[in-house]
């Protein structure tokens, strides 16, 4: 299943939230060195209820816009 995802970085909380057909997800990581990517994954594969090796950022790498893939759902 694949998505689109804005991620919002230094956020004091660590949530998935979808509203108006987008989805936000708030992580308290920095955007440094991959740390806000490994916590968005993680905050994804806690949604979802996967580990987070089935979790992988097809696009937006450095960006805040992030196309996300759950493999297996």
């Amino acid at each position: 299943m694949k998505f689109s995802v804005k991620v919002c970085p230094k956020s004091s909380r660590e949530e998935f939230v979808e509203a108006d057909g987008l989805i936000k997800v708030y992580v308290k990581a920095a955007p440094d060195d991959g740390k806000a990517n490994k916590a968005l994954i993680a905050v994804i594969a806690k949604k979802f209820k996967v580990s987070k090796s089935r979790v992988k950022i097809i696009t937006g790498k450095r960006g805040k816009n992030k196309i996300v893939e759950v493999i297996g759902l």
